[in-house]
């Protein structure tokens, strides 16, 4: 007698427990899910709005004055890595082809010892762009930052902006959503890195994608460093 009770007991704990443990799998599968489908819907979404402002050869961007180029960081030397490289040329190429008269070079100066902006302009001026034709800012310390402080900062309401395929439409974007009308110039990636080479910068992009949804549609946070009004 006291087996069979001890035996109903066990069951009855096993089904409650059962039924928590079903309860955990399918909050688990739902967060799973939601972490795979927001950054697709997100990616998706950005694409499908940008689709007509992106172009992919200079002689098809529309004029105008300004070209912002987004920082990709530095080699341990100090030269621009293969990435910025390509968005430097591709700026310079604009402006010998005087599409655009004027380049900001945006990027990351947070150490004295690294120095992003810097390393653009002088790989362009070096290419033929005098001196005097690019402007630096020196806390375009994300895509949403520069973007910010081009439009606050720099006075900029219409451009070009510069980066690779994978990145351009949420450069292209955040500036709209930031108050700056823009068309994209989108540099090689996957032709020229390869597929399994661009995988982990293509996984950050989507994440990222969902990061610039909520940051201009909902929270809207000031920029690291705003500083004073820069026109140019």
């Amino acid at each position: 007698m006291l087996y069979i009770f001890r035996r109903k007991l066990k069951l009855n704990i096993d089904k409650k427990h059962y039924k928590w443990f079903r309860l955990l799998q399918l909050v688990l599968l739902g967060l799973i899910i939601s972490i795979i489908i927001k950054p697709l819907i997100a990616t998706t979404y950005i694409g499908l709005v940008t689709n007509g402002e992106r172009y992919f050869k200079p002689e098809q961007v529309p004029q105008q004055r300004i070209a912002i180029v987004f920082g990709a960081g530095l080699l341990p030397d100090g030269k621009p890595t293969p990435f910025l490289s390509d968005r430097v040329e591709a700026a310079v190429n604009l402006y010998h082809l005087k599409r655009v008269q004027k380049l900001l070079m945006t990027g990351d100066n947070s150490k004295v010892s690294y120095n992003e902006v810097r390393s653009m302009q002088q790989y362009a001026h070096n290419l033929g762009v005098p001196m005097k034709d690019i402007a630096l800012d020196y806390a375009g310390f994300s895509t949403y930052e520069s973007c910010y402080r081009a439009h606050q900062v720099f006075g900029v309401h219409q451009a070009v902006v510069i980066t690779q395929n994978y990145h351009l439409p949420r450069a292209v974007y955040t500036c709209h959503q930031l108050g700056v009308e823009v068309v994209g110039l989108g540099t090689p990636d996957i032709e020229i890195y390869g597929l399994w080479g661009m995988i982990p910068d293509l996984r950050r992009e989507m994440l990222a994608n969902v990061k610039a949804l909520w940051e201009v549609h909902v929270i809207r946070p000031k920029p690291t460093f705003l500083g004073r009004f820069e026109g140019l």
